[in-house]
């Protein structure tokens, strides 16, 4: 209702009486003030709101000079849009209720969702897009807690954290053993030792308390809850331990790397890190090889510090077996402890008692960490593996199951391609195996994101209810067929639809079935007329190929039926679809053109074919019925004269004026089926059987109709035989 308008008529509610009478006059005989407007809106917005209403009659007039509320005129013309549009969802629905939606339609704050506006940088000679600052910074920003196992940040901390774990696991030993610190370089490793403690006081005092935890189920968000739990935890204690600075003692007793041993304390972070860096990575097979291969290089960064430890204690070069002080201090006792450790041998023999009982330890050692180090790489290679163990294992069982039943071998080459191209393609040779020990609810999340795209473009379902389309994802059986194997063919029962997840398939027809009719590609349906067919009509109708490799999704028909019990809408809407289909499928297929004869054969009509009722008069097929017909009359019209010769001889000698005679047929050239029966109301006889030769009988053919409602007529066929005088 744009303004200023006149407005007068009552405005009812459905089913109750009339609420108000609202009269707006001209300015200059009633003039009203602007704050009856907004309240003449406000009325009109909460109630029209809530109810339908009827308008019963509007009046608009422009008069000069008068002024409207804005806020009043949006609020009237909000007022209208919203009517429109509830009553064409009215309409909508009262035309077709099966295809109106039951879920609602987006609102105006969803549907118009400004775009978000895009950040270019200028360059000299070019023009890239970059992301706003305001986009980093909230991005950064710490929240008030975190989720340890979805957040990636905190994923980020822990590594940096885990980093500065690192440095003191390595480097602590090797500073306290090896002459690698002096007074020179002290400057730089305290530096980097200070930028470490900073990593654990942040961790100790901001990220921790921030983490979220499980209690009975719930988990916890709350600041105060959080900080009690994490305090109350053994990780935290070993955290403030760790963080103690025990340096101030190098006042003292000077400086001393082993003053710094509590950092290594830290050791849940570094586990921490790797439980949450495995459940994001694609491939974590990897990363344990890599952490396995790092477990064994500390073992043997610590051998090699204690082999110069020892060595230091005996003193350089005193003995054969100690280090002697030559070349890379590091690397030669580092070459030492892997020889020792993985017991290569070739060493020098121990001279002292301190040798012999070190290096005995060592061997003890060795043997115990390098087989348990090489048991878990075993582990972790085998658990990479198993897919494919499993794939092979499978596949040479059934080779061996064809070799010992003769199979040819064009269907063991088959059946081999088939193993190699599903494992190739999705690295798997069933997927439902892999989905049945999750929760429906999982299962559902993922059949979604990767099949609700393809099944969401068949336009069979398009309109059915959305619930019913996700429990047919959870559903549907994945199955790839090999380049010209048959998906299904003619004539045989369907009890399954396709919808076509990858690849092609060719429906084939002609005289010969090879002729390719169309070719069906990803997101396709086929067959789902035998799969809808309520009685009959379930035979296939053409034969389907898959033309290269084709991974196919089946719905059988049992299983359609158990969902759609549940959605009887959809259930309505796929059965009028249905009909739809078998009407289009009833078609009579155009059949060859009709040959024109040539010549002057064409200027007349085409020739009718015989009635079947003269067919059965005739008693047999063209001229050969003909002619006997013709041939019976001939012996018939003989047979006349010779009565019509005899007749006076018979006269004189019985002379009977009072004998009466009887009516004698009377010949005629008119065809025989034009002949009727005097009493067309007698019983029909049956027709007197045709013979060959002379007779003294009358053939009378005549048609009457049936005393049975709707059977036609009668065909009857009577020999008489005639009296002669």
């Amino acid at each position: 209702c744009p303004a200023p308008i006149t407005l007068t008529g009552w405005l009812w509610h459905q089913g109750e009486t009339p609420v108000e009478r609202c009269s707006v006059k001209d300015k200059e005989q009633n003039p009203y003030p602007t704050a009856w407007h907004s309240k003449m809106s406000q009325f009109l917005s909460t109630t029209l709101s809530s109810s339908p209403f009827v308008l019963i009659s509007t009046q608009k007039t422009t008069p000069q000079g008068f002024q409207t509320n804005e806020y009043a005129d949006a609020q009237l013309q909000e007022i209208v849009r919203k009517m429109r549009e509830r009553a064409t969802v009215y309409k909508e629905k009262l035309k077709d209720p099966v295809l109106s939606s039951p879920e609602g339609s987006p609102t105006k704050e969803e549907a118009e969702v400004k775009p978000e506006e895009d950040h270019y940088c200028d360059m000299l000679c070019c023009k890239f897009k970059k992301t706003p600052l305001k986009k980093y910074m909230t991005y950064l920003q710490l929240p008030d807690s975190i989720d340890s196992y979805t957040d990636r940040r905190y994923v980020a901390w822990l590594m940096l954290v885990t980093v500065a774990y690192n440095w003191n696991c390595w480097f602590i030993p090797l500073r306290f053993v090896f002459p690698y610190q002096t007074s020179s370089n002290t400057i730089y490793w305290v530096a980097i030792d200070i930028i470490c403690d900073i990593c654990y006081l942040c961790d100790l005092l901001v990220f921790q308390p921030r983490v979220q935890f499980l209690k009975g189920g719930d988990i916890i968000s709350d600041k105060v809850e959080m900080k009690k739990f994490y305090h109350s935890s053994m990780k935290f204690r070993l955290d403030v331990i760790s963080v103690l600075p025990f340096e101030v003692l190098s006042i003292f007793f000077g400086f001393n790397p082993a003053f710094r041993a509590n950092r290594m304390l830290k050791h849940n972070t570094f586990f921490e890190f790797n439980d949450r860096l495995e459940a994001i990575l694609d491939k974590a097979y990897i990363y344990r090889v890599i952490r396995t291969t790092g477990y064994l290089l500390f073992i043997l960064h610590i051998n090699a510090c204690l082999y110069y430890w020892a060595s230091d204690y005996e003193g350089l070069g005193s003995t054969r077996w100690v280090y002697d002080g030559q070349g890379n201090m590091y690397l030669r006792c580092y070459y030492w402890a892997v020889r020792t450790l993985i017991t290569i041998g070739g060493l020098p023999e121990p001279q002292t008692l301190f040798e012999i009982v070190f290096q005995l330890l060592n061997f003890f050692l060795g043997v115990f960490v390098f087989s348990s180090l090489i048991g878990q790489m075993r582990d972790v290679i085998g658990a990479a593996t198993a897919g494919q163990n499993y794939y092979r294992s499978c596949m040479d069982n059934t080779v061996s199951y064809m070799n010992t039943y003769s199979i040819p071998k064009v269907v063991q080459n088959r059946v081999r391609t088939w193993y190699e191209y599903t494992w190739d393609s999705q690295g798997m040779l069933d997927e439902s195996e892999l989905l049945e020990q999750m929760p429906t609810k999982m299962q559902l999340a993922i059949a979604i994101d990767v099949n609700f795209a393809i099944v969401n473009k068949v336009d069979l379902f398009k309109g059915c209810d959305t619930q019913m389309i996700y429990d047919m994802l959870l559903r549907l059986k994945s199955i790839v067929y090999l380049p010209g194997d048959f998906v299904c063919k003619k004539g045989e029962i369907g009890r399954e639809m396709y919808i076509i997840k990858q690849g092609e398939v060719q429906v084939l027809g002609g005289p010969d079935g090879t002729k390719v009719l169309v070719t069906l590609r990803a997101g396709a349906v086929f067959g789902e007329i035998s799969l809808l067919a309520a009685g009959g009509g379930n035979r296939r109708t053409a034969n389907v190929v898959a033309h290269g490799f084709a991974n196919l999704f089946i719905l059988d028909k049992k299983t359609l039926n158990e969902i759609l019990v549940h959605y009887p809408d959809s259930e309505k809407l796929l059965m009028k679809k249905a009909k739809v289909l078998l009407k289009e499928k009833g078609k009579p297929a155009p059949g060859p053109p009709v040959q024109q004869p040539r010549g002057l054969a064409g200027l007349f009509g085409q020739k009718q074919e015989t009635p079947k009722l003269f067919k059965a008069m005739l008693g047999g097929k063209g001229k050969a019925g003909l002619a006997k017909l013709l041939q019976l009359k001939r012996e018939r019209d003989i047979q006349e004269n010779e009565a019509e010769t005899e007749k006076p001889e018979q006269e004189e000698k019985k002379p009977k004026p009072e004998e009466k005679k009887l009516p004698e047929p009377a010949a005629s050239s008119a065809p025989p089926a034009q002949k009727e029966e005097p009493n067309a109301d007698t019983k029909p006889k049956p027709p007197a059987v045709m013979h060959r030769g002379t007779t003294n009988e009358s053939l009378i053919i005549s048609m009457s109709p049936s005393p049975t409602a709707g059977e036609g007529e009668i065909l009857k066929v009577e020999a008489k035989e005639k009296k002669r005088k």
